[in-house]
């Protein structure tokens, strides 16, 4: 199985062998990283992509090949899983490239591509070659998306699938807005019911998965907490308080096993003291109740260095599986146990990082 780890490409990676490459998103290109199939030995192979910051991997299974959204240069392909890229970047005119992802329609599958500025944009053939979705151009409201540090403009951060509808998507603004279209993109609603007046970051999406079996039940990350809805997003209930280890919840995975059981990896800090201090203090949590109670899953992580996990993603073969995280130190950790215990598989690469979030950190 080939599992990619990147800041904002898909983390879920379902296969019937197991993780047998890890292809890793890092400031500086793409590392290879390889192991025996079942074996726990992994090896740095070298890395690809070079010179380029990668945001997003994406592996398509029905054309296998891996796609690779970066900051300012738009998006590569590559049919040897990772090992030589071209460009796919036909009809992009945004080459700011923050998400990856992929939806199935008629059988076909429809490569997605979030931006910043906010954009979407679609692929539907093997070259990539892209169209632009303008329903999220002057979308009522997006005069107050923006972003902490400069160049203060919002982006795409990540793109999400309803599991039993195509057509459905939802788009998390990085800061400004949850968004879901009915139809594939064409247009939007705000999903805002989250959101309360009090709150230190405005609407500042991260990630949210719909139930593969439910699909109106809904599991958020947000700068300001994790939230749970059962009714497609009508209310929300907010599952962690000022008490919650995680200041600032990023990545969400859902197990595709089992989905009462749920892993977030975040930062103790929030983005404005890593700015002041150069520590974010980073670890995962694990929930078995579907969010509603957290206990630390950080065995073997560097709880007390400096550096922010910034990727996480899953290999599932079977029943069984691997996590993935990737943090700005450049290191790689992997749990075979459901984050009861990590292992680092891979260390002096380059920092795995969205944006700019690396130059903040020791």
């Amino acid at each position: 199985m080939l599992v990619c780890l990147s800041p904002n490409g898909p983390m879920v990676h379902e296969e019937s062998d197991a993780p047998a490459r890890l292809l890793v998103a890092t400031m500086r290109g793409v590392a290879l990283i390889d192991t025996a199939a079942h074996d726990r030995a992994w090896i740095k192979n070298r890395v690809t992509l070079e010179g380029s910051h990668v945001s997003a991997l994406l592996y398509d299974t029905f054309g296998r090949r891996v796609y690779a959204g970066t900051h300012g240069q738009g998006v590569f392909a590559s049919a040897d899983f990772g090992e030589t890229w071209a460009e796919a970047s036909s009809g992009l005119t945004l080459t700011n490239v923050f998400s990856l992802e992929r939806s199935v329609h008629d059988g076909r599958p429809k490569l997605l591509a979030g931006t910043e500025p906010v954009m979407l944009f679609s692929s539907e053939d093997d070259e990539g070659t892209w169209q632009s979705h303008p329903g999220l151009e002057n979308f009522p409201g997006s005069e107050k998306w923006t972003f902490p540090a400069p160049p203060h403009v919002a982006h795409l951060k990540s793109i999400a699938l309803d599991p039993l509808d195509p057509d459905v998507y939802y788009a998390c603004i990085e800061q400004g807005a949850l968004l879901r279209s009915a139809d594939a993109g064409r247009t939007w609603q705000e999903i805002s019911s989250y959101s309360r007046p009090d709150d230190p970051w405005y609407r500042d999406i991260h990630k949210i998965v719909p139930d593969r079996r439910d699909p109106r039940r809904l599991i958020m990350s947000t700068g300001v907490g994790i939230y749970r809805s059962t009714d497609g997003g009508t209310s929300w209930e907010k599952l962690t308080g000022e008490d919650f280890a995680i200041a600032y919840p990023d990545h969400l995975i859902v197990s595709p096993r089992d989905s009462a059981t749920v892993f977030v990896s975040g930062a103790t800090t929030t983005p404005n003291v890593w700015r002041a201090t150069g520590t974010a203090t980073a670890m995962v949590q694990r929930s078995r109740d579907g969010g509603s109670s957290w206990h630390q899953a950080s065995n073997g992580l560097p709880l007390h260095g400096g550096a922010a996990i910034e990727a996480m993603s899953i290999g599932k073969d079977g029943n069984r599986f691997t996590l993935f995280v990737g943090n700005t130190n450049g290191e790689i950790y992997a749990s075979y146990d459901e984050a009861s215990s990590w292992s680092r598989i891979a260390a002096g690469l380059a920092p795995v990082s969205k944006a700019m979030h690396a130059e903040n950190l020791t």
